[in-house]
């Protein structure tokens, strides 16, 4: 909203200083100190409140050390998250932009799953919370809208410059001509010739078919990246370092996308408008960083579903604007590997069962960072590897912008 302000107040009355609201880096490190200050100024707030009302974790005693300590801690912070997403957003971003609405809609409706599910588990004394089904309806639901906008929208674009169609203007400046297009292109990492088209998946070139497999693919990855930030956030600060670590690295890849000197430069497929995200992507690295003030090793307060369920949802979705989903299992890789800690424990636990009549396990507990847990290696010890692990996941997801 103030971006539309000081661009009035620019054009109309050519105020002092009104034009640097034009540049997003200057919008991008509004957004990063206003998200802060949210949730710094405000999650203290939000605390005491959570605490008046004794909305409490209810903990399950695993046999964790430590763990019986946290029952009573205050969950449902991730309202703070989103609010110092969402504030922030409002504010520095153009809100006409297809991209920033769509992330916008995916933060509040999968925060307001999980919202609900902590509800449940708080307030109706259910310590299952909101059922399973209805948790993946949610984000089929949102994988639908997005997968369904990206695909069919006229504003989700790319563009395509013609190399050979270089011409002098009457200025005198080198125009290069032009091609926006519908596309279902993304990218391959550590590939020369890095595009991937979905539509070769349709044989019958049927353009409803492929937008059923690319609607799918969207389902698929919102789905699973969310469940993955959701399980990731089961020790103090994991979910909201690892998710700061993540934000900061797609905002890196928007500003590329967006810029078509720097997406030129590096080869990379220029996305009309997407440079506009960087706010977002600011706002949200913000979120997650002000949060850890409360939420680091001993927390004040637990984010819950209500912010773990969000995080994911927006990281897939960034992914998928951005044309870099594929490279989810490099940057995202805690949350995939928390995820498949998960999965394998399970299946191994029912084969291991069928095959023998008593289950056996891979870990000790999983997901992965209750294994280390289980080997007594201090919990704040444990976050901070993760973290290294996430930053040295993110550089070579971004060293892929030249290693092809």
């Amino acid at each position: 909203m103030l971006y539309y302000l000081f661009d009035y107040l620019d054009r109309e009355f050519d105020l002092i200083g009104a034009g640097v609201f034009q540049y997003i880096s200057f919008r991008a490190g509004m957004a990063t100190l206003i998200s802060l200050l949210i949730t710094i100024a405000f999650g203290k707030s939000l605390i005491r409140l959570l605490q008046k009302r004794q909305v409490g974790e209810s903990i399950r005693d695993l046999g964790l050390a430590g763990q019986m300590e946290k029952k009573g801690t205050p969950t449902m912070g991730g309202l703070i998250i989103i609010a110092a997403i969402v504030v922030p957003t409002l504010l520095f971003a153009r809100l006409e932009n297809i991209y920033v609405i769509l992330l916008l809609v995916t933060t509040v409706v999968l925060g307001g799953i999980g919202f609900l599910d902590d509800y449940i588990k708080v307030f109706k004394k259910n310590k299952e919370g909101l059922a399973g089904k209805f948790k993946v309806v949610g984000q089929v639901t949102v994988g639908l809208i997005v997968g369904a906008t990206l695909y069919f929208s006229d504003d989700v674009v790319v563009r395509e410059f013609d190399d050979l169609d270089t011409q002098l203007n009457q200025t005198e400046e080198v125009t290069r001509s032009f091609t926006d297009k519908k596309s279902t292109t993304t990218t391959i990492p550590f590939v020369k010739d890095n595009e991937l088209d979905y539509s070769k998946f349709n044989p019958t070139e049927n353009d409803l078919i492929t937008a059923a497999i690319y609607i799918l693919i969207v389902i698929f990855f919102v789905t699973a990246i969310s469940n993955g930030a959701n399980i990731t956030d089961g020790i103090d600060g994991l979910a909201a370092g690892t998710s700061a670590i993540i934000g900061l690295t797609l905002a890196i890849f928007a500003y590329i996308s967006g810029n078509a000197i720097f997406s030129d430069y590096l080869n990379v497929m220029f996305i009309p408008n997407s440079g506009e995200l960087v706010i977002f992507c600011t706002a949200f690295v913000g979120a997650c960083v002000g949060f850890l003030w409360y939420n680091s090793y001993p927390a004040q307060v637990f984010m819950g579903d209500t912010g773990s369920l969000s995080l994911g949802g927006v990281i897939a979705v960034l992914a998928l604007v951005l044309r870099k989903e594929l490279l989810i299992p490099i940057f995202c890789g805690i949350f995939v590997i928390e995820n498949l800690s998960v999965i394998m424990q399970v299946s191994y636990f029912k084969y291991t069962k069928k095959k023998y009549g008593e289950g056996r396990r891979i870990f000790k507990m999983s997901p992965l960072h209750h294994h280390y847990q289980k080997m007594e290696i201090p919990e704040a010890k444990i976050v901070t590897r993760f973290w290294i692990i996430g930053i040295l996941l993110a550089i070579i997801a971004l060293a892929t912008l030249k290693l092809r």
